[in-house]
């Protein structure tokens, strides 16, 4: 249970960073277009990632020695990082959500936007393969670690998705999107903490 709770946090503060993927569903909540399609076709492919990064970085972990080491150094800086870019955003603030009013888009259309923004974003493997790979070794339990890490994926696009069109007021304002940052900013240190205490 413990290393499926570390997972979900891990997995779901990895995801709530704001980024092009999640303005997308986001935008596609407001319009209540193919939305169902969209954070599915989202879960699914961190779904696949997260499974390949647990796999593969467990069976290597135990194969070269000091790998597990030098990886959670790596995960620490890295979230040190994308903490203090967050923190920066907050700092300059700005951000607001812009619904935009374009034309309905075909399903097909929407699928590839989405599919793009998923697979042709470097971070995604970053996060997925690289942080929560590396990251899982240190649990006994690596199974339980990637399914906390699925479900934060599908609990938070289900909920980004379905839920737009309540935080369309909240997000209209840039206050929000810095307290947003400030909490994700916070959370990646507290993680890059752990790590760097565990070690």
């Amino acid at each position: 249970m413990q290393a499926a709770l570390a997972g979900f946090a891990l997995g779901f503060s990895l995801i709530l960073a704001i980024g092009a993927q999640n303005a997308f569903v986001l935008r596609q909540g407001l319009r209540r277009e193919h939305v169902l399609a969209t954070v599915l076709i989202c879960a699914v492919s961190d779904a696949v990632l997260i499974a390949a990064g647990v796999a593969g970085f467990g069976a290597l972990a135990q194969a070269v020695p000091g790998l597990e080491f030098a990886m959670r150094l790596f995960g620490a800086a890295f979230l040190i990082w994308y903490g203090a870019r967050n923190f920066g955003a907050a700092w300059r603030g700005g951000e607001v959500l812009d619904s935009g009013g374009e034309a309905r888009h075909s399903l097909r259309g929407v699928a590839l936007t989405v599919l793009a923004l998923t697979w042709l974003n470097p971070h995604v493997y970053l996060d997925t393969v690289v942080l929560l790979g590396s990251i899982s070794a240190q649990y006994d339990n690596r199974l339980a670690f990637a399914l906390g890490a699925v479900t934060a994926s599908f609990v938070f696009f289900f909920s980004l998705g379905y839920g737009a069109r309540a935080l369309a007021p909240l997000f209209a304002r840039p206050t929000s999107w810095r307290v947003l940052d400030l909490v994700v900013g916070l959370t990646m240190w507290a993680i890059a903490a752990k790590l760097l205490l565990g070690v």
